[in-house]
């Protein structure tokens, strides 16, 4: 499979870094008697073209299949597994130690399609559906995501994602974060955390857009994900798919800069 069929197929050299990774067959009752490469190629392809399930080329394994194997390494970390498997890699790769020492924090708002699911409405930024809480490192690597309605805070946001970090985040010093995390958050922090956060504002009297340092490293990421079809708007019912996509277009990302 030298030659992938569609853009999004993985070559051999990127399936390399992650053959490796994807969960063996569980023993016992019917063998596994799909391409699990194909599975995965054929989930790629969803997240990036942004098709329905239903509408897969009939070259990928049936939707069912598919989406079976999607939803239970959903629910058993495996996608968050593989990518911070990955992200260790990249971060070693460029001569960085795999747990980084700061970060920068932000959400997106999202509008969602109609159907089931937890929405809300954000008033900052006049949007109906739900929020993108992301954690990154200072390559823009993601440490930890959150998905949740848009009426929530951004501040309850961040302890959702902090109270995710896990081992990812020991080594963390500081976190940089815009204005709106300031106040008890930081006094939350700095009371059950072992990092600190420091906000960066906008110069006083700056009109338009500003880039502002170290925030800049959060918002490209975001700008990233939306390069993925089915991350440019929020079309899951539940959250836990939402955060499981963001993890598989990072994946994505870094298993291309590991094979280039």
């Amino acid at each position: 499979m030298s030659n992938p069929k569609y853009p999004t197929d993985l070559t051999d050299r990127q399936w390399e870094y992650i053959k490796d990774l994807v969960p063996a067959a569980q023993p016992g009752g019917r063998p596994r008697s799909l391409d699990m490469r194909q599975v995965v190629n054929a989930i790629l392809y969803l997240v990036v073209t942004g098709c329905q399930g239903r509408a897969l080329p009939h070259d990928y394994p049936p939707w069912p299949s598919v989406y079976t194997y999607f939803r239970t390494w959903r629910n058993a970390g495996t996608w968050r597994r593989i990518h911070d498997t990955l992200r260790a890699q990249v971060r070693q790769r460029a001569g960085r130690h795999k747990h980084p020492t700061a970060g920068s924090l932000d959400s997106q708002s999202v509008k969602t399609a109609a159907g089931p699911g937890a929405r809300g409405y954000d008033a900052g930024k006049h949007v109906k559906g739900r929020k993108r809480h992301l954690l990154v490192d200072t390559m823009g690597l993601v440490l930890s995501v959150v998905v949740t309605a848009a009426a929530l805070s951004d501040p309850a946001g961040a302890r959702q994602v902090f109270q995710r970090l896990g081992g990812v985040g020991k080594r963390l010093h500081k976190v940089w974060v815009d204005g709106t995390y300031r106040g008890q958050l930081e006094d939350w922090v700095a009371t059950h955390l072992w990092f600190l956060l420091e906000p960066v504002l906008r110069p006083e009297g700056a009109k338009g857009f500003v880039l502002l340092p170290r925030r800049w490293a959060v918002e490209r990421t975001l700008a990233w994900l939306t390069q993925c079809r089915l991350l440019s708007k929020d079309y899951e019912a539940l959250p836990a798919s939402s955060e499981a996509l963001i993890y598989i277009a990072m994946t994505r990302l870094m298993v291309r800069r590991l094979a280039a």
